[in-house]
């Protein structure tokens, strides 16, 4: 046992009391009977980094949640690394379906049973220990801010004008986020890169009213078959999407990295077992990993219209709507994106019916260059921790404030996380790995000591 593994293992009992205290605290931004509980959450943060061993800590106002902000100066001409984290989370339901209380933290089969056990709450901690470590222990050779949201699983509306408004106090060299994943608990990684994300309501009309489908069917057209045929046209049968323009900015995946990709260990049949579909779908020419990371896709999220309740109603509807999203890859613009979607479904609406697409919310991709002084101390990092070197992955979900930071701070982002699948973010029953808990702090620690080599 390293001193690293052994200072966590003396105080894991006042850092797992600690972590708790902020998990109790339902911080749900997505409902607003919890405002209250947004500031008791931030508050409790602000309190976690002074004991720490931040200078300061501050709850900051911003249009939306407030903002934890803390920083540690160690030598003023010395790197900064910036760690951003969020401290709301999802919202708990169905709880039927935990075997626990959500905010009420139990330690089952060597893990952390709660909501934000992992997503961020307890990938966030991971972070702040390793920076405790560092400042005990007199090795904090970086200075260090801190930077915390109550908004990221809504969208982040609030963080960019903040950003834009305090560019001098966030001004570091590199920004380190730990809310991704790894391929297993075998299989350390490191993100690489992030999709960007568009997304559209889509609303079509026909007739002023519900209408009789034995007087009208036949004569007037419905709306639901109308969105449905439009929303067939958006993919072809090699899994491309037909929106003119749409693949303009899409950079190809270098061979290189496409050959990294084919390495990475993946059991196609036991992907597909572990979601129960017989075969699967994507875009022609490439592979399932390089289709759910570093391509494009387009989805529909949810379509309703119509008479939907128990039994039958022969009617046909008078309006029909759908949400959709579209995936985007580095250099694809979600803001030209979703006006060529827009575009693109008013012209193959037919005179039938009326169609409204309303844009939605929207973020670029981000890259990160493995040739990064911070992501090669990233990379190591995790190599002793972990006992091996974590391959490099592109990842197909989408953090768009990562791209914001690079646009208007200038930063680059390290996303060094620690989240697995089976930990169940957004889910009942998210849960995180003690072992793995243990790990990351060592690994962070390991980056800091690294990065001053």
């Amino acid at each position: 046992m390293n001193e690293i593994q052994k200072y966590i293992s003396e105080n894991e009992p006042k850092m797992l009391e600690d972590l708790f205290s902020l998990i109790r605290i339902p911080s749900i931004s997505a409902k607003p009977e919890h405002h209250d509980d947004m500031l008791a959450c931030a508050e409790r943060w602000a309190q976690l980094l002074i004991e720490a061993g931040a200078d300061e800590a501050l709850v900051m106002p911003s249009k939306g949640n407030p903002i934890v902000f803390g920083q540690k100066t160690v030598d003023p001409t010395a790197k900064t690394v910036l760690i951003y984290a969020h401290y709301d989370v999802m919202p708990a339901e169905p709880l039927e379906l935990w075997k626990s209380e959500p905010f009420e933290p139990e330690i089952r089969d060597g893990h952390i049973w709660a909501r934000g056990a992992d997503d961020d709450k307890g990938q966030a901690f991971i972070q702040v220990k390793a920076f405790e470590y560092l400042v005990k222990h007199g090795m904090l050779k970086n200075n260090v801010k801190f930077i915390f949201e109550g908004e990221e699983e809504i969208g982040s509306p609030s963080l960019e004008s903040f950003c834009e408004d305090h560019k001098e106090l966030l001004k570091a060299d590199v920004i380190l986020v730990s809310d991704t994943s790894m391929l297993g608990a075998d299989l350390p990684s490191l993100t690489t890169g992030l999709r960007g994300l568009a997304y559209w309501e889509i609303e079509v009309t026909g007739p002023n009213r519900d209408l009789h489908s034995g007087h009208f069917g036949g004569a007037v057209a419905n709306p639901i078959n109308v969105l449905c045929g439009m929303i067939a046209k958006v993919v072809d049968a090699d899994g491309r999407i037909t929106v003119p323009g749409f693949y303009d900015d899409v950079e190809e995946v270098p061979q290189a990295e496409r050959d990294m990709i084919a390495h990475i260990p993946f059991n196609e049949e036991k992907y597909k077992n572990a979601i129960g579909v017989k075969e699967l779908f994507g875009e022609k020419g490439y592979s399932t990993l390089e289709r759910n990371s570093c391509r494009p896709s387009f989805d529909v999220c949810g379509i309703w219209g119509g008479y939907t309740g128990e039994g039958s109603k022969t009617v046909l509807p008078s309006k029909a709507t759908a949400k959709v999203s579209c995936r985007l890859v580095p250099h694809q613009d979600h803001h030209k994106i979703s006006q060529m979607f827009a575009d693109y479904i008013r012209s193959i609406a037919p005179d039938t019916v009326q169609v409204k697409v309303t844009p939605m919310h929207g973020g670029q991709g981000y890259v990160c260059p493995i040739s990064l002084p911070a992501y090669q101390a990233a990379e190591k990092g995790f190599e002793k921790a972990f006992g091996k070197k974590p391959l490099a992955v592109r990842r197909g979900g989408s953090i768009p404030i990562i791209s914001t930071f690079e646009q208007v701070l200038g930063i680059k982002t390290v996303l060094m996380g620690f989240g697995l699948e089976s930990n169940a973010i957004h889910s009942p029953n998210e849960n995180f790995p003690l072992d793995i808990f243990r790990k990351g702090i060592e690994a962070v620690v390991e980056f800091y000591l690294i990065l001053n080599s």
